[in-house]
């Protein structure tokens, strides 16, 4: 209980400093700490697949996309000296603590006990042939949601690349360095990265038994390939190969053609035949987790800022 405590108070100070924070840097710093404490308060909560998902997506890629945003606003943002006015801050201070009321009411007045679909989910979830509830959830009874996620991954990606100047459209994203042989981030992207792919692989692969999944294990896999990225190792490709649209697309082509196909098989949307199931969600899957890890690496990439030579 002590260290419960202790945890939701590092969790409101740090959210306050980070809230407060005037530098950029220092703001995503702490949106990052605050991140990770969140990942922990999911693990006291025994919700692992949740603490992994904050913790790959909502601190490590998102504080990711946050410090190269930082580092671009950087070159023509001023120092901010004018503090906002006190009516300015009032009104903030009010609409935050409306929010904040209305989600308590929201929780305070759920009736007892809480509706909830639970006890159904798990009277069938052995149909799914997956042994995980979370990903049966998600790929199952909650597979159009799924579907929407990727797709907005996806036109994230299209907006960041719609940023490029016109003349630009079509080349590589990000700056890219020579490798630096003798330097330290070349050194442990090659020793971490084969590591990491196989991290990658086996964290998508236990997602139907264990904590895991296609989410979490494409964030790893899109952590090595930007590590390699900034170690020089490798660079980022121009975004109008059509092998690297074809990887983009092919997890939701499969997956909302899958969807479709339930219509005929098994009488609905995104709706398995129980003996199929496992093999139908896995076919899903496998591209969707290439896809979402091709889109996290070019979304941090950013947008095509050199020309594709050849």
């Amino acid at each position: 209980m002590a260290f419960d405590i202790l945890l939701g108070t590092l969790v409101l100070g740090v959210a306050i400093w980070t809230v407060a924070a005037r530098d950029t840097f220092a703001a995503v710093i702490g949106f990052v700490a605050f991140g990770l404490l969140v990942a922990l308060v999911w693990v006291r909560l025994a919700a692992s697949d949740v603490a992994l998902t904050e913790a790959a997506l909502g601190s490590g890629l998102t504080g990711g996309l946050l410090l190269g945003a930082g580092t671009r606003l950087a070159r023509v943002e001023t120092i901010a000296t004018e503090k906002p006015g006190a009516i300015l801050g009032l009104s903030a201070a009010a609409v935050c603590a409306l929010i904040s009321t209305g989600v308590a009411l929201i929780v305070l007045l759920l009736p007892e006990p809480a509706p909830t679909l639970a006890p159904q989910v798990a009277a069938n979830i052995a149909t799914t042939g997956l042994e995980n509830p979370v990903p049966a959830v998600l790929m199952a009874y909650r597979a159009i949601d799924t579907l929407l996620e990727v797709i907005v991954l996806l036109l994230a990606l299209l907006a960041t690349w719609s940023l490029a100047p016109d003349d630009l459209w079509g080349g590589l994203p990000g700056h890219h360095d020579p490798a630096d042989l003798d330097g330290v981030l070349t050194f442990v992207a090659q020793l971490l990265v084969p590591v990491g792919v196989l991290v990658g692989i086996h964290i998508f692969w236990i997602g139907s038994v264990a904590p895991g999944g296609e989410f979490q294990g494409a964030t790893i896999l899109a952590a090595m390939w930007i590590l390699l990225s900034m170690a020089g190792l490798v660079d980022m490709p121009p975004v109008n190969r059509r092998w690297l649209r074809m990887v983009l697309v092919a997890g939701p082509a499969v997956f909302f053609a899958i969807g479709l196909a339930g219509f005929a098989i098994a009488g609905g949307f995104l709706a398995y035949p129980p003996s199929y199931a496992k093999q139908l969600i896995l076919t899903i899957e496998i591209p969707l987790t290439l896809s979402i890890a091709a889109t996290l690496a070019l979304l941090v990439a950013g947008p095509p800022e050199r020309q594709a030579s050849g």
